[in-house]
């Protein structure tokens, strides 16, 4: 088991945002008046149905300030942005920070994959990253979340208590010890003070 152990908020550059069942009301309130103006980019997979075309991003822009977008092959990662991962693609970060997408198997019965997002953004990011991991109903995640941990990154997972379905949460409470277990206002307050730290100063 990885043990955490923080005094301080670091400086990140991306925060990574996996979720499942129970996600899309989640999201709407993690991201309720987030401060205007934003500056971190936010990259999520959500578990979706494969084979129809995903709206989040539409939704999302509706009740947003900040960009928002489905995240495209060989495409930088936008600061200010919330970047959705499409549906039937597996999302990664490459190590100069662009997205490529993958058409590979399914991880636990996932495309795409929270794991892998997460792995390959730890891998690019280092301790420059946070990862928040919500409710789910399955153990895609935990391993992602735990990549992070290991490579200094600061972890966030939603209480299981809070969490619609708390499988997933679960899932990496077993795995290792997060920075920061809490409910959905509290994690809301964790990514504004993530966003402040990174602001620029004037």
């Amino acid at each position: 088991m990885i043990e955490r152990r923080r005094t301080a908020l670091p400086s990140v550059d991306l925060v990574a945002i996996g979720t499942s069942a129970g996600g899309i009301d989640a999201l709407m309130r993690l991201f309720h008046e987030l401060p205007q103006p934003w500056h971190l980019p936010l990259v999520v997979v959500l578990h979706l149905p494969e084979g129809r075309d995903s709206r989040l991003a539409e939704i999302f822009a509706r009740r947003m300030h900040a960009p928002v977008r489905e995240a495209q092959d060989k495409a930088p990662v936008a600061a200010g942005t919330l970047h959705f991962a499409p549906p039937g693609y597996h999302l990664f970060i490459e190590r100069d920070r662009v997205f490529s997408l993958s058409c590979e198997p399914p991880v636990l019965y996932s495309r795409p994959s929270i794991d892998l997002l997460m792995e390959s953004a730890a891998d690019a990011y280092g301790p420059r990253l946070a990862g928040f991991l919500l409710t789910g109903a399955n153990e895609d995640g935990a391993r992602g979340l735990a990549a992070i941990a290991a490579a200094g990154g600061l972890t966030a997972v939603q209480h299981p208590a809070d969490a619609a379905m708390p499988q997933m949460p679960e899932a990496a409470l077993a795995l290792f010890s997060p920075d920061h277990v809490l409910a959905l206002p509290e994690l809301h307050h964790l990514l504004t003070q993530l966003d402040a730290l990174h602001a620029p100063s004037d």
